[in-house]
């Protein structure tokens, strides 16, 4: 059993509004698998998926169970999600409030 799981929105659209997918979040789900297989964690999930809400704040992610909501994310945040991911450290700089809250 895995002992965490990144949902990073890959959401494409062409109403006007904002898309996660347009801004580059495939990329960051990818390079956060990467540096997850090279530091060897096999505990750890890495899913794409549609639409989080927040995407005015994209690219978007969440960490579950730890409820850890992300925006505005680049590549180069992606160590520091591999971080949390193993670690259980949020990245601070990047949290957004939960939708809703």
């Amino acid at each position: 059993m895995s002992r965490r799981h990144l949902f990073v929105c890959t959401n494409e659209r062409s109403s006007g509004k904002p898309a996660c997918g347009a801004s580059g979040s495939a990329a960051i789900a990818a390079e956060v698998t990467r540096l997850l297989l090279l530091r060897g964690e096999t505990n750890v999930l890495v899913t794409t998926c549609a639409c989080l809400g927040p995407c005015f704040d994209g690219p978007t992610a969440v960490v579950y169970p730890d409820a850890v909501w992300y925006g505005a994310l680049t590549i180069e945040d992606a160590p520091a999600l591999v971080d949390h991911l193993i670690d259980g450290v949020p990245v601070a700089a990047k949290q957004l409030d939960p939708p809703g809250s």
